[in-house]
């Protein structure tokens, strides 16, 4: 879901990182420094995920693990997912640094999103709760992407509809693997699922 530079339009780099600085201050508030560890390590998972990419058309799809961000981390996810793509675009060209303000905008949603799915579901619906947390985050991120690729330039509207077409089948996998990392976690280290981040 990364946005290429030179893509996007002068006031959407402009609003994507006002919005991304406003999520990077509550994200950094809501921090405990006793989380740092848990916040840099899902960041390095971030960081790793996405470097598996799968061609498709003029794009690719890869995994983004947002939805378990999300639910690990709640607002601190926004300052993990900054730093994963600052390092993506630094190291191997990811993006850029025009972009990385809608970036992290559309990604730190997606994660956001999932934290709140997985807030509205009873604790006895917990696995339910991860399929939905995975599978919400890439329709969110999805739809922003798409969102962001229309209001810059129309002619890239079908482009961003494969975009978002492409995702739909990754939004499932995503929630697959979200519920079995979610398990496995609630099952070892239950203080890092709760409801609480």
């Amino acid at each position: 879901m990364h946005i290429s530079e030179g893509v996007l339009s002068a006031p959407l780099i402009a609003a994507g990182w006002g919005i991304a600085v406003a999520g990077l201050g509550v994200g950094l508030k809501k921090t405990a420094p006793e989380k740092l560890p848990e916040t840099a390590l899902v960041s390095a998972a971030l960081f790793l995920v996405s470097l598996v990419h799968v061609p498709l058309g003029p794009s690719s799809i890869h995994l983004t693990v947002l939805g378990l961000a999300g639910m690990l981390l709640g607002w601190s996810a926004v300052p993990a997912l900054f730093v994963a793509l600052l390092l993506q675009g630094l190291l191997l060209q990811f993006g850029g640094f025009l972009s990385l303000g809608v970036n992290t905008t559309v990604m730190g949603s997606s994660a956001l999103a999932a934290f709140f799915v997985r807030r509205i579901f009873p604790e006895r619906l917990y696995l339910a709760a991860a399929f939905s947390a995975g599978f919400v985050a890439v329709v969110v991120g999805s739809a922003l992407v798409t969102l962001s690729l229309v209001l810059s330039a129309k002619d890239l509207f079908s482009t961003a509809l494969l975009v978002f077409a492409a995702n739909l089948l990754l939004a499932v996998v995503e929630g697959i693997i979200t519920l079995f990392c979610a398990a496995f976690l609630k099952r070892l280290l239950p203080r890092y699922v709760s409801k609480q981040p």
